[in-house]
């Protein structure tokens, strides 16, 4: 990496955490931080927390843990890895953190999720393959690699491509995040088309402008896609949610066009038919928030 980051060791006396996540069970981040420093990233806000005066993107903390010993306390959970962090950052090259957190966690009788914008995870497919349920997600949003590189440090789009399909190959099942839906940019049927044979689910997700990015990512629309800002102004500013609304409908046809199961819920853990991942829509993520099942929104 170009940037420089400051990088320090910490200890930490559990490294898993209770999630309040929308499938609860446990999160797990074996850092703190995130050198992939993406605009829109909501993790951004752990600074108010951690202490933190650097840049979001230019710190990472790397957590010393105590070994995972009571497995049979996550027994029917969920636990997801890379939560406010990526679990597979360059710098997991060196510390294998989370290659040290799959070791411990072998022999659980849990569901894990792994988020990551990064191929690394190619390298520990030799424990991925120990686990009874285990699913890996990309997030990838474009298929514009200048795009990407404005957002974030994270490997190439076709890197990420090349690993999920390293991954599916192996009977790992798969996902791929299409999160967030940049509205006017990010073309998610160019991107089903291209990842269709190779996940067993896509996830959809709207850009959620709220906090201290807001304002950063309004100046780049206006910066760089000016005949975009009305839009932007529209749904950001005025809450008009007719764009995802008619998304939504987009997606839904495009499921049924290509006989693909479409669900504003999680599907119980399976693989899907090859070349028919099941489409799952996740728009409006604060109405997401706080339910029993991941998706299902709350009721008005």
């Amino acid at each position: 990496m170009n940037k420089e980051v400051v990088i320090k060791q910490i200890d930490v006396k559990d490294i898993m955490t209770k999630s309040n996540s929308p499938i609860g069970g446990y999160c797990v981040n074996p850092y703190v931080g995130c050198t992939h420093g993406c605009k829109y990233c909501y993790a951004s806000f752990m600074k108010r927390f951690t202490g933190h005066t650097e840049e979001w993107g230019s710190f990472l903390d790397v957590k010393n843990w105590p070994a995972i010993t009571d497995l049979a306390k996550y027994k029917g959970q969920h636990i997801i890895i890379g939560t406010v962090t990526d679990g597979y950052l360059p710098q997991e090259a060196e510390y294998k953190n989370t290659r040290k957190l799959l070791e411990q966690l072998v022999g659980v009788d849990a569901e894990l999720l792994i988020c990551t914008k990064s191929d690394l995870v190619v390298r520990d497919l030799d424990l991925l393959k120990k686990f009874r349920k285990v699913t890996v997600s990309w997030s990838i949003n474009t298929l514009d690699e200048g795009f990407k590189c404005d957002m974030d440090d994270s490997v190439s789009i076709e890197r990420k491509i090349q690993a999920m399909k390293q991954v599916y190959d192996a009977g790992i099942r798969t996902v791929c995040f299409i999160s967030p839906v940049f509205p006017g940019i990010t073309d998610f049927k160019k991107i089903f088309a291209l990842v269709k044979d190779q996940c067993d689910l896509i996830w959809l997700e709207n850009l959620n402008l709220r906090g201290g990015f807001k304002g950063k990512i309004m100046d780049y629309i206006k910066e760089k896609y000016p005949d975009l800002r009305p839009l932007y102004e529209q749904i950001y500013n005025k809450k008009d949610r007719s764009y995802f609304e008619h998304l939504e409908k987009e997606a839904e046809k495009l499921a049924k066009e290509n006989n693909c199961p479409f669900v504003d819920n999680e599907t119980p853990y399976g693989r899907a038919k090859p070349g028919h991942p099941v489409i799952v829509d996740y728009f409006y993520h604060e109405e997401v928030r706080g339910s029993n099942n991941t998706g299902v929104r709350k009721k008005k």
